[in-house]
């Protein structure tokens, strides 16, 4: 008898980088519907993670030890097998509301709140997987 694929495998991959765990749980709870979320609590792996799981998609948190958001974000755009992989990343500085100001602070990378709503994020991954609004 053969084997059916995985539905889950067969949804976009959405890698979380943050160091705290409860967040990539959260998220994945309010995307897994729809995505197939990957929590990372290391910022250091990112790279040979989002090699391994080939995300569609990354949110990353801008504050954590070791390695910041923009170092991580640096990583990712060297290595030719990331550097092509859109990048969101996530905040607890600002609320929904107050996103707006952080616009170009942090390069080209749209940020989110990690208070925004569930459709707000929804809405944002699917933006940079590029899939129809009405996904």
């Amino acid at each position: 008898m053969r084997t059916l694929p995985d539905p889950q495998k067969a949804k976009p991959c959405v890698l979380v980088v943050d160091d705290d765990e409860a967040v990539a749980w959260a998220i994945a709870g309010r995307l897994g519907g729809d995505f197939r979320v990957v929590g990372l609590t290391e910022p250091a792996q990112a790279v040979p993670r989002a090699c391994e799981e080939r995300p569609g998609v990354i949110l990353c948190d801008i504050h954590m030890p070791g390695l910041q958001g923009d170092e991580v974000a640096f990583a990712l755009s060297q290595d030719p097998r990331t550097a092509r992989i859109p990048l969101i990343y996530l905040t607890a500085l600002v609320t929904p509301e107050e996103v707006a100001d952080l616009d170009g602070v942090f390069g080209d990378y749209p940020t989110v709140s990690k208070s925004a709503t569930t459709e707000e994020l929804r809405d944002l991954v699917s933006a940079a997987l590029g899939l129809p609004d009405d996904c």
